[in-house]
């Protein structure tokens, strides 16, 4: 088994989130806190566990065989909404395709992006429940999607070896040197989820206001754009830029 190499560019160890939402079974909590110590990260964020107390589970804690620590320091929250909060990008990982919700790269590339933005701050990986997985709301709120391309006659993967193949990707991408910015070329900053997230919502509500968006009958149509500015790699400008049209856009409807 590898330690932890103190040689590692901090960074991208230190600013990756990895997010388990609605976890079953407290075998699978601690062993994905090992797979992430192998790998030498150790934020992990649990969104309303099943069972309340997990990190003090006696399976948990067995499971997770050397990682007591990553799983007592596992920060726990109702939603994935607050587990997303101050994330530059995210990426959910999902067994199936989706007719709707983010771009799709492999878990290679996966690494390869998530090298190129550590400059911009956290980012996350996403993994939904044992049985059901993400819901479309839930991967609809990350940055893009991944699939581990298994065998089709036998796909089915365990969500600690989840965990611990998309934290392999990460390890060995962050073993190669960041791109580095060239004299006077500006580093963009990439708009956090929470940010993004309210522009949705005003947005929305700037869309209703013009009788383009029907909320009795709305169809796809947060969804298609949703999947149009996750496409773009929104920076926070271009947010408040959009935020300042939808705000225009509603006083203009007011008498």
């Amino acid at each position: 088994m590898e330690s932890n190499d103190l040689s590692l560019p901090a960074g991208g160890f230190t600013s990756t989130r990895f997010i388990l939402v609605e976890p079953s079974h407290p075998g699978n909590v601690g062993a994905a806190a090992r797979a992430l110590k192998t790998m030498g990260f150790a934020r992990l964020v649990l969104v309303a566990p099943r069972v309340a107390d997990v990190k003090n589970d006696a399976e948990a804690i067995a499971m997770a065989s050397g990682a007591d620590d990553v799983l007592a320091c596992a920060h726990v929250v109702d939603s994935l909404a607050d587990a997303l909060v101050g994330v530059h990008w995210s990426v959910a990982l999902t067994a199936r395709t989706r007719e709707y919700g983010p771009p799709h790269m492999p878990p290679r590339v996966v690494g390869e992006r998530a090298r190129e933005l550590t400059h911009h701050g956290d980012i996350a990986l996403v993994f939904g429940n044992e049985r059901t997985g993400l819901s479309n709301a839930d991967v609809e709120r990350c940055s893009a999607l991944a699939h581990i391309p298994a065998n089709p006659a036998y796909s089915s993967l365990n969500l600690a070896q989840a965990v611990q193949v998309l934290a392999y990707e990460l390890r060995l991408a962050f073993h190669q040197a960041a791109p580095v910015a060239t004299p006077g070329e500006t580093v963009v900053q990439l708009a956090p989820s929470d940010e993004i997230e309210g522009m949705y919502a005003h947005l929305e509500e700037a869309l209703v206001a013009l009788s383009f968006l029907d909320p009795a009958n709305p169809k796809k149509l947060m969804s298609r754009v949703r999947r149009l500015f996750a496409r773009a790699g929104l920076e926070r400008e271009e947010v408040n830029i959009l935020r300042g049209i939808a705000k225009h856009i509603l006083l203009r409807g007011k008498p």
